[in-house]
């Protein structure tokens, strides 16, 4: 192989031979094969999003070895802000080499590599390796449990466990129409809350819920009301279909209530069908100006009433920002935080970023101790950028309008 040819094929199939849990080490030897590099090692962000991780390719002695690293003002940071690759002296002659390693906008980590030399050629080289690894670590992750003790600095309760198998593998998502990020900061006693999305072709699901209660109760009832939603969902079902489905779950297994927002976006035309059973309301940031978004309100998931869920209608314009949350962004301690200035400060930011400035922002108001979950969902809209979307979006089926005039009015 010569230098700065980089050979995919023989580079995935190095990392498909290897046992799961060594993509570090691959690639490791793959850059010391071309390039000579020294000191190659995988860092990812904790739970929290506050520490990062290193994974560094086994040593002599065949063990992995994990240090935490603070995160906040280190290259680190800026590297994963940013998204571009920093090169600088290492103080021994050689140069220190960090460059993202992020999938579909996911940011999974940071590649850093120490080489004698480099041109832009083989600085091109690295960043090929780090995307190839990022498609690496996305398969292995399901065979290994290595990525996701890396990522845990403090002991995980039982709650906690369960609540996080239930999101989604990754909190960030890129697509031509929208970009969308998530976060949850966990409450020293788990609050049950959840968000997941999913992309069909025509069509992105998301949704955000609230199982009340603590601690494994709530981790419970969570995954039944995921559970619910989810076959739903994964059955063709739209929004009103899933909140039925989920609320009918909740009754026949007596569990408890839970509140939530679920959505289906038209990724053609930007058209979103609404249910908000119970749940906070939305804020959104439309042409620099951030309002909170008036919805009608439906009962929770699991309260015994004759009362049929129904569907409300939002039009997302190219630019909008929809924000969605849990009651745990806005009580007690969380209160101090002013959501909707700090939305304004941010509207320049990557998904990512604000879900991290919003999340710490609650952190640090409540010192570090949440009474309970703090979840927060960001949805960038772009629009159709392939076909722009002419001055009307169709007509829709009428179970599929809005039922609340003031609400159809204002959004």
């Amino acid at each position: 192989m010569e230098r700065g040819d980089l050979e995919l094929g023989e580079l995935l199939a190095a990392a498909e031979a290897a046992p799961p849990g060594e993509s570090v080490d691959v690639v490791a030897r793959d850059l010391q094969k071309r390039f000579g590099a020294e000191r190659v090692s995988f860092l990812f962000a904790d739970l929290i999003g506050r520490r990062l991780v290193r994974l560094a390719a086994p040593g002599d002695d065949g063990t992995d070895h994990a240090e935490p690293i603070a995160l906040h003002g280190s290259v680190y940071d800026g590297v994963l802000r940013g998204q571009r690759q920093h090169v600088e002296p290492d103080g021994q002659d050689g140069l220190r080499v960090v460059t993202p390693v992020t999938n579909r906008g996911d940011c999974i980590g940071l590649l850093e590599v120490t080489l004698q030399s480099a041109d832009d050629t083989a600085l091109r080289q690295v960043r090929d390796a780090a995307h190839a690894l990022a498609y690496i670590i996305v398969t292995d992750r399901r065979f290994t449990d290595l990525y996701h003790l890396g990522r845990r600095t403090t002991e995980t309760s039982l709650a906690a466990e369960i609540q996080h198998q239930l999101l989604p593998s990754a909190p960030c998502c890129e697509a031509d129409q929208f970009t969308l990020a998530a976060g949850l900061v966990p409450a020293d006693d788990i609050g049950g809350d959840t968000y997941d999305y999913s992309l069909d072709r025509d069509t992105l699901h998301l949704s955000i819920t609230d199982a009340m209660g603590h601690d494994t109760d709530s981790a419970l009832l969570a995954t039944l009301l995921i559970g619910a939603l989810r076959r739903a969902r994964r059955g063709g079902c739209d929004a009103v279909k899933q909140a039925e489905q989920a609320h009918q779950a909740l009754l026949r297994h007596n569990c408890g209530l839970a509140t939530g927002q679920l959505l289906c976006v038209d990724l053609d035309t930007g058209v979103c069908e609404l249910v908000n059973a119970g749940h906070p309301w939305p804020l959104r940031l439309r042409d620099g100006a951030v309002e909170e978004i008036p919805l009608a309100v439906n009962l929770p998931f699991g309260v015994a009433a004759p009362i049929p869920y129904r569907a409300q209608e939002l039009r997302l314009r190219p630019k909008d920002r929809l924000i969605l949350l849990t009651d745990g962004m806005q009580d007690r301690g969380a209160s101090a935080v002013d959501l909707v200035a700090l939305v304004h400060e941010t509207r320049a930011l990557h998904p990512r970023e604000v879900v991290r400035r919003l999340t710490g922002a609650v952190l640090d108001a409540c010192r570090g101790n949440l009474t309970d979950d703090a979840t927060v969902l960001v949805l960038d809209w772009h629009g159709n950028r392939r076909r722009p979307s002419p001055g009307t979006t169709g007509s829709r089926p009428a179970a599929r309008m809005a039922t609340d005039d003031r609400a159809t009015r204002q959004t």
